[in-house]
């Protein structure tokens, strides 16, 4: 798009400030990776930084990961800061098959994986670390190397991702 998502104007707010209030109602703490010196507005959420720009999602992952496993969870949600749409009911979902499963990572499939709108092991931050140091910067050099379950979705309007100016509309 050319310009921070984070900021973006959307539905009278930002779109960062729509998802930290939806992952608000269902989980605590609430975590934001954002770039150094990114501006933000207040949020209801930590602010962590990066140390560089665009390394990609997986070592912002790896982040939240180990900053959910220092407050004392075993799971995380994991959400993009371009899905306005988040609902706690999709997190809800999620989770409950997490529980139940056991296993490292659950994710979204409504015909493709939505890696930034899942539930993730907070353990798996050594194994980002791992993937990192070995050059990788995908979700995908994850969940392709961990125990992965996918959920079966309908398309449905929490997991639409805002890449372009014309997903605003």
């Amino acid at each position: 798009m050319g310009r921070d998502k984070a900021t973006l104007p959307f539905d009278g707010s930002t779109m960062v400030e729509l998802v930290v209030s939806a992952l608000s109602a269902r989980c605590s703490p609430v975590f934001v990776i954002a770039a150094p010196g990114q501006p933000l507005p207040e949020l209801q959420a930590e602010v962590l930084r990066d140390d560089a720009r665009g390394v990609g999602p997986l070592l912002a992952t790896g982040r939240g990961l180990r900053a959910a496993a220092d407050a004392g969870c075993e799971l995380a949600f994991v959400c993009a800061v371009d899905m306005p749409h988040m609902e706690t009911a999709l997190i809800d979902e999620l989770a409950e098959h997490a529980a139940r499963l056991g296993v490292d990572v659950v994710l979204p499939w409504d015909g493709r994986d939505h890696y930034l709108a899942g539930v993730y092991r907070t353990e798996l931050a050594d194994r980002v670390d791992v993937l990192i140091e070995a050059g990788e910067r995908s979700m995908r050099a994850l969940v392709d190397t961990v125990d992965t379950q996918r959920i079966v979705m309908p398309t449905q309007r929490a997991l639409t991702n805002v890449n372009t100016t014309a997903d605003l509309s």
